[in-house]
């Protein structure tokens, strides 16, 4: 056990590497491909409002990076978050969802 473990809480001392961070992964539909090697991706997701209880969409647009162009307008894709590539490109396209065979 460390000297930086409280409580099963991780305390961020600086030049002390605690592990890695886990990537965050979201599912959603591409967009747009338009640009080389970078789709976008629309992810909607359900808020509840925090008064009414109404629940409602909210859609957010992701600049993915897409290395081989393979992925096209309408596909169910996974994106992953990474180091920064561009100006808004933080996310890397992880796969493709597969489809659902009846």
């Amino acid at each position: 056990m460390s000297l930086f473990v409280i409580f099963n809480l991780r305390i961020a001392v600086p030049g002390i590497f605690l592990g890695a961070m886990s990537k965050k992964q979201v599912k959603g539909k591409v967009v747009s491909d338009k640009m080389s090697k970078t789709i976008v991706v629309a992810v909607t997701r359900l808020t509840e409002h925090p008064k009414y209880k109404k629940r409602y969409r909210v859609t957010k647009r992701y600049k993915a990076h897409d290395e081989k162009n393979e992925y096209k307008v309408g596909d169910e894709v996974i994106i992953r978050e990474c180091r920064p590539l561009s100006k808004e490109k933080r996310w890397v396209v992880s796969g493709r969802v597969a489809a659902k065979t009846n």
